[in-house]
């Protein structure tokens, strides 16, 4: 399961060309800001599911 400050991988790249996001803000929706140009994406929780591929980097293991 994901949480706060994760990296994770959507199935759809950014058109920056990266694949690299960070969880910046959990609740009903989620907020994800792109490691490469820092935009930002807020979407609901159910959208955020199905489009995440995995997990690159846990929070835990940062901490």
């Amino acid at each position: 399961m994901y949480q706060l400050n994760d990296i994770v991988e959507m199935k759809k790249p950014h058109p920056c060309g990266t694949n690299r996001w960070q969880i910046i803000r959990m609740g009903m929706d989620i907020r994800i800001k792109c490691e490469k140009c820092g935009h930002m994406v807020l979407m609901p929780r159910r959208e955020f599911e199905k489009k995440m591929k995995k997990i690159l980097v846990s929070a835990e293991t940062i901490n």
